[in-house]
């Protein structure tokens, strides 16, 4: 796994972000900080994390989106004392026929997967292939990346405060979505958009 720092100026608050698969720092760099350092992970294809000393900051937020959301509980034991969890567009159990993507869909994605495939998979995250272009990670990395995250196994789960959730997901639907937090203690929040929502804002406090 990799980390990037979108803002390290040494702030008194900071926000952690799990990103989705497949994307690196860039599709939510134009995210201006505010007064937040702001740590992003991406690349799943290893779950090896760096060593990062959080209990300097007074205010720790973490978000997640999309296959982030499931990532991020793989380290709750680094993360579970921070003050405020959202999750975008995704769930606990990302893969599963009623609360994340079929695993019908997602195992053939993996089987499937070649420039064609990955290109629709893009278009459908937001809607054109523009976001594709965020992104410089080869093919097989992406595959492996899928795969790597299908056979991880998260023991203990986040408790997350707040979701938000697009009316047109076609990557993790809005039903199975709400399938999942309405079994939760989280407020949920109903927007009309697609997966990738990052477009939607100028600065990252706008999402809390």
């Amino acid at each position: 796994m990799k980390s990037f720092w979108l803002n390290k100026k040494n702030n008194e608050k900071i926000i952690v972000f799990f990103n989705g698969w497949g994307m690196d720092e860039k599709v939510v760099s134009h995210l201006k900080p505010d007064n937040y350092d702001v740590l992003t992970f991406y690349d799943y294809r290893d779950f090896n994390i760096d060593n990062f000393d959080f209990s300097l900051y007074d205010s720790k937020i973490l978000i997640a989106w999309s296959l982030g959301v499931y990532t991020a509980n793989n380290y709750y034991d680094i993360f579970r004392d921070f003050n405020y969890f959202l999750a975008v567009n995704g769930t606990s159990k990302p893969i599963d026929d009623n609360f994340g993507i079929p695993k019908k869909i997602y195992n053939l994605t993996v089987d499937n997967f070649n420039e064609l495939s990955c290109k629709k998979f893009m278009k459908k995250i937001s809607g054109s292939t523009d976001i594709h272009n965020y992104c410089s990670r080869s093919l097989p990395e992406l595959k492996k990346e899928l795969i790597s995250i299908r056979d991880l196994e998260v023991k203990n789960y986040l408790k997350f405060d707040k979701t938000i959730v697009s009316s047109d997901d076609k990557i993790i639907s809005a039903k199975n979505q709400l399938n999942y937090w309405e079994t939760q203690d989280t407020e949920i929040i109903k927007i009309n958009g697609m997966h990738y929502i990052f477009d939607k804002y100028n600065f990252w406090s706008d999402l809390l």
